[in-house]
Formats: structure tokens, C-alpha cells, sequence
């Protein structure tokens, strides 16, 4: 977790993290698979990303801000989303906030990117701007709580910031 807080996801080998835990790079390997599962467990999230994204993967780009937003809110609405808010908490206070970045930006919104690079080179403002959304929505509805955001349905507050997302994902920028 030091490591990935320290240099962010890019720039953090497996062998580095090996090294110094005092151990192989297999050893890693083996028991956390590929470095995207090993920063994962990291987090200690309660959940798999890659089985939450599955639709967002399959979504056609037109649909990404219904599926992404369908997607993140059902972690966090669901009983294992108290350890994500946990989690948020824990690393705001603490300043960690590399952290949260880089799970956003390479974990959560990595395969979107790429899928709105539209014009070349406004991926990274693009899931910048969607980061921004979800984790202002994460504090408003599940921190800070409130009224009537707080105790809406996961489906209504798809429905009012989807269209958001969507345009984040999808729509003109301004120059």
C-alpha cells in the first residue's frame, strides 16, 4: 500500500513491492495474481472491481454514464459498501489520497478511457471530470448525507446523474 501511495500504480513494479516486503516476485505473483489484484487487496476493497465493471465493459459508449453510475452506486448501496465509505474515510483523513486516485483512475475508469478518447487526447480530462462526479456523489450521499440525496434510491440517483456522466464520457468540451 506504501508503495502504490509512493510512486502511484504506473510506477510501482511488482518486484519493487517484493523486494520490500523480503520476498520473490512469484511469491506475489502467486498469491495476488497480476498487479491490478494486488493493488486491489491493497485497498482491502470488499468487492471485485473487474466483476462490478463487467457491464460497464459491455455497455455500448452511448450508454457508459447509466451503466458506469449503475455500476459504482450498486458497491456503495450495497451492505459491502459501508468498508468502500470505510475505506474513502480512512484515506481522506489520512491525506492518502493517492490512493483513491489511483484506484479511480486506473482500476475504475482505466477501459473507459479509452473507450472516449474523443477528440484525441481528452480521455484523461474526461474521466477526470467522471472521478469528480462519482466521488462528489460518494461524499454528498454517504459521508455527508444529505437530504434528499442521502436516502434516495439507487435508481433515481442514476437517473439524475447519468446524463452527467454521459456527457462527461461523451459529449462536447468546451475549448
Amino acid at each position: 500500500r506504501s508503495r502504490f501511495a509512493d510512486s502511484g500504480f504506473d510506477k510501482t513494479s511488482v518486484r519493487a513491492i517484493a523486494a520490500d516486503s523480503g520476498v520473490d516476485a512469484a511469491l506475489v505473483h502467486h498469491y495476488f495474481g497480476t498487479k491490478r489484484e494486488l493493488f486491489v487487496a491493497a485497498i482491502a476493497l470488499p468487492t471485485d472491481p473487474t466483476a462490478v465493471l463487467e457491464p460497464v465493459v459491455a455497455a455500448e459508449v452511448d450508454h457508459l454514464g447509466v451503466a458506469l453510475s449503475t455500476a459504482i452506486l450498486s458497491v456503495w448501496d450495497s451492505p459491502s459498501g459501508q468498508a468502500v465509505v470505510a475505506a474513502f474515510r480512512s484515506m481522506i483523513a489520512d491525506g492518502d489520497t493517492s490512493l483513491i486516485s489511483t484506484f479511480l483512475l486506473q482500476i475504475a475508469l482505466k477501459d473507459v478511457s479509452m473507450r472516449v478518447d474523443v477528440p484525441k487526447g481528452s480521455a484523461s480530462l474526461r474521466v477526470n471530470l467522471v472521478a469528480s462526479q462519482m466521488s462528489g456523489v460518494l461524499l454528498t450521499r454517504h459521508v455527508l448525507k444529505l437530504e434528499p440525496l442521502a436516502s434516495m434510491s439507487t435508481e433515481n440517483v442514476v437517473a439524475h446523474i447519468a446524463p452527467t456522466v454521459q456527457h462527461y464520457l461523451t459529449g462536447p468540451l468546451p475549448r
